[in-house]
């Protein structure tokens, strides 16, 4: 019998999520969650027709999660992205900048051939 010691089987990392979401942008969603008063908010990321590059973004806030949405949760908050937007934003990074341009959410997109110079349009 052979009695050769096994190496700890160390478990596989969660899978990476498709949308990623800043401490900075949890920081700031979890600001203005504490100012609505409700938290079973959940900041909503959606993609419409329209903007100056043919696709705009959006955010809201929702309580509601629906069967096809995904949802990235970060230091305690909740995003949540349909199935139809979630297709433009695969891969995206989500983040909250506070600058010389003032304070806003970022998208850094990578399946975004061109953005306006506002950055909440894009074009595919």
């Amino acid at each position: 019998m052979d009695t050769t010691a096994l190496a700890p089987i160390t478990p596989a990392p969660p899978p990476a999520s498709p949308i990623q979401f800043s401490s900075a942008a949890a920081a700031k969603v979890a600001e203005l969650i504490a100012d609505e008063g409700n938290p079973n908010l959940k900041l909503r990321l959606y993609v419409t027709g329209g903007g100056c590059s043919g696709f705009s973004y959006g955010f809201a806030f929702d309580d509601q999660v629906n069967d096809d949405d995904t949802r990235i949760d970060k230091d305690g908050v909740s995003m949540v992205v349909d199935m139809m937007s979630m297709q433009y934003l695969m891969g995206a990074d989500i983040d909250y900048e506070d600058g010389l341009e003032g304070s806003r959410f970022v998208i850094h997109n990578p399946n975004a051939q061109t953005t306006c110079g506002c950055g909440s349009s894009f074009s595919m």
